[in-house]
């Protein structure tokens, strides 16, 4: 099980990557007036549902769905 100061490192670099990706999307949205392509986009949602298993804990999870 990994310890708390583990996950908080985890989470800090997937949130790193996550908003470059997110930015480079926006530059070209605004930029370049191109939409990025779907398989982008459902790449960054994945890494973001990945992220929030991370940081919620499972009972949290549980009550949700």
């Amino acid at each position: 099980m990994a310890t708390a100061k583990e996950k908080k490192e985890e989470v800090k670099a997937s949130l790193k990557i996550l908003r470059a990706e997110l930015r480079k999307m926006h530059l070209g949205v605004t930029e370049e007036l191109s939409l990025p392509e779907p398989t982008e986009v459902k790449k960054l949602m994945n890494q973001m549902e990945e992220l929030l298993v991370v940081i919620e804990p499972k009972t949290s999870r549980k009550s949700k769905k």
